[in-house]
C-alpha cells in the first residue's frame, strides 16, 4: 500500500492500520496475533493501534512484535484505570487489592496517566510509543488543561514522538482548536459523519494527523437483528434509517463502506480490528482499489444530510 503523510509529523502511514481492541477483549491466543502480526505487516500496513484498558492487548501486541519493533508504528491510548476482571468474588479481591497498593486513582487523575503511560512502555516491551493518545476524555477534562501537560511532558521525555487525542463532538472540537495535539482520532464511516464536518476540515487546516476509528461502521448490516452492544445497535438503527442501496450487494457492500471512509477530506488512515489474519487481505485489496467514485461518495453524504437528524452524533 502507498503510504501517506501523516498530518505535519514528518511520518507516513499505511491507509490501512490495525485496530487491536479485538486480541485483548477476546482473548485471541497468541499464536493467533502473530499470525495477523505477520500477514499485517507482509500486506504494507505499519500502524497497530491499541489503548490501555483492552485488557491484555499491548502485552500480546509487544510479545508480538519483538524484534520487529522498527517495522510499524505503535499507536496507545491511555486515560482510564486498569479494568477489573468479571464481577464475583475474583472482583472483590483485585479491589481490595488495589487499595492497598494504592491503586485506586479514578480516570483522567495525572498520576494515573503518567502510570499509565509507562506501563505501556513495559507492555509493548518498548523505549518510546509513535503516538499516546487520550482516550475520549470530555471537554471540561480537555480545558483544565492537566491531562494534555502528561503527554507533553512523556513526549519532551522522550516517551512518545507525538501526542493525540482519539474522540468525538465537542471535545475533539476543541482538541483540534487548542492546538496542542499533533493527531485527531475520530469515528468516520457511512452511519457516523458528524466529523466530516465538524472536525476534519479545521484538522486539515491545522495540520493535524487524522485516523478514522470504526471506518466500517462495524459492518452491522450484516446482523438481521440489533447487536446488543451499544455503539453497534446505534450504528444498526441508523443504517435501516439510511437505507443505502450498495448494502445490497454483500460483495461489494464492506469494500464501499471502507472506500468511503479513506476517501473522507483529511483522512490519512482508518483503524481496523480482526482477528482473522484472512481479512486483511482483503481489506488491503480494497483500499488500495483507491478513492471511491465521486458519485457515489456524494451520493453516500446527501442521504446522511437527508436523513440524519441532529443528535446522530459520533460515537466514542
Amino acid at each position: 500500500m502507498q503510504k501517506r503523510p501523516f498530518g505535519k509529523t514528518g511520518i507516513e502511514v499505511s491507509p490501512l492500520g490495525w485496530g487491536a481492541a479485538e486480541i485483548g477483549f477476546e482473548n485471541i491466543p497468541d499464536k493467533t496475533v502473530d499470525a495477523l502480526l505477520g500477514v499485517a505487516l507482509d500486506q504494507g500496513l505499519n500502524v497497530i493501534d491499541t489503548a490501555e484498558c483492552y485488557m491484555d492487548s499491548e502485552e500480546k501486541v509487544g510479545r508480538a512484535l519483538g524484534a520487529k519493533r522498527r517495522e510499524c508504528l505503535l499507536f496507545t491510548k491511555c486515560g482510564h484505570a486498569p479494568p477489573l476482571p468479571p464481577a464475583g468474588l475474583v472482583t472483590r479481591a483485585a479491589r481490595k487489592l488495589r487499595r492497598a497498593l494504592g491503586q485506586t486513582l479514578k480516570d483522567w487523575d495525572p498520576r494515573l496517566l503518567e502510570r499509565s503511560i509507562d506501563q505501556s512502555l513495559r507492555h509493548l516491551q518498548t523505549d518510546w510509543i509513535d503516538l499516546i493518545q487520550l482516550h475520549s476524555c470530555s471537554e471540561e477534562t480537555l480545558r483544565q488543561g492537566r491531562v494534555i501537560e502528561v503527554l507533553e511532558k512523556a513526549r519532551q521525555a522522550g516517551k512518545a514522538r507525538f501526542i493525540g487525542y482519539s474522540g468525538d463532538g465537542g471535545a475533539a472540537l476543541y482538541a483540534v482548536q487548542s492546538g496542542r495535539f499533533d493527531t485527531l482520532q475520530t469515528s468516520i464511516n457511512i452511519a457516523d459523519q458528524q466529523a466530516i464536518e465538524l472536525t476534519l476540515p479545521l484538522a486539515a487546516e491545522r495540520g493535524m494527523g487524522v485516523i478514522a476509528k470504526r471506518p466500517v461502521a462495524n459492518a452491522v448490516w450484516k446482523h438481521a437483528r440489533k447487536p446488543e452492544n451499544s455503539y453497534h445497535h446505534v450504528y444498526w438503527d441508523r443504517i435501516q434509517k439510511l437505507g443505502y442501496d450498495f448494502l445490497q450487494d454483500p460483495d461489494h457492500a464492506v469494500e464501499t463502506a471502507l472506500r468511503f471512509t479513506l476517501s473522507a477530506p483529511g483522512v490519512q488512515t482508518a483503524i481496523v480490528g480482526t482477528t482473522k489474519p484472512e481479512h486483511w487481505r482483503k481489506n488491503v485489496q480494497y483500499a488500495t482499489a483507491g478513492a471511491l467514485d465521486a458519485r457515489q461518495f456524494d451520493a453516500i453524504r446527501n442521504r446522511w444530510k437527508q436523513v440524519a437528524p441532529s443528535d446522530w452524533v459520533g460515537q466514542e
